[in-house]
């Protein structure tokens, strides 16, 4: 009861300020003002208020919400999942059976140099420790191939 009240009289005081804006020779935008005023009253006429009210203060209907925002989690969850894996289960095994493993070569397992030799033991040579000039060089070079 007090919903309905205190939306017809937002609707009044719109529709108030609706005819001192068009007296004021802005047509254009007592129409909008108008259009606004009229939106409660159309969802008193219409029954909206009531049934929010009677939504409202219903434990089912919140239970109602709960079911429906923890259905959108599961669906957004399971999208976020399908994106980073590239795809749908059909799209992934279709996927796999075009890329099918080229037959072996004949002579593929045999080294492709030669038998190897063994190489001598030595140390590997020590690299002086890198200065500051080189470290700015290259995150220089890193930027400006990045544009920046």
């Amino acid at each position: 009861m007090i919903a309905e009240t205190v939306c017809s009289a937002v609707a009044a005081a719109g529709l108030g300020i609706a005819v001192v804006t068009a007296y004021r020779k802005r047509y254009l935008a007592a129409t909008r003002i108008a259009a606004y005023a009229l939106v409660p009253l159309g969802l008193v006429m219409a029954g909206v208020v009531d049934w929010l009210a009677d939504t409202a203060f219903s434990p089912t209907a919140w239970a109602g919400f709960g079911v429906l925002g923890l259905s959108w989690v599961l669906f957004a969850t399971s999208r976020t999942v399908e994106r980073r894996r590239g795809g749908t289960r059909k799209e992934r095994r279709a996927a796999r059976q075009t890329a099918a493993p080229a037959a072996a070569a004949p002579g593929a397992s045999a080294p492709a140099l030669g038998e190897a030799t063994p190489r001598a033991e030595s140390p590997a040579p020590r690299r002086a420790p890198a200065s500051q000039g080189d470290d700015f060089s290259d995150i220089e070079a890193i930027l400006k191939k990045h544009g920046i």
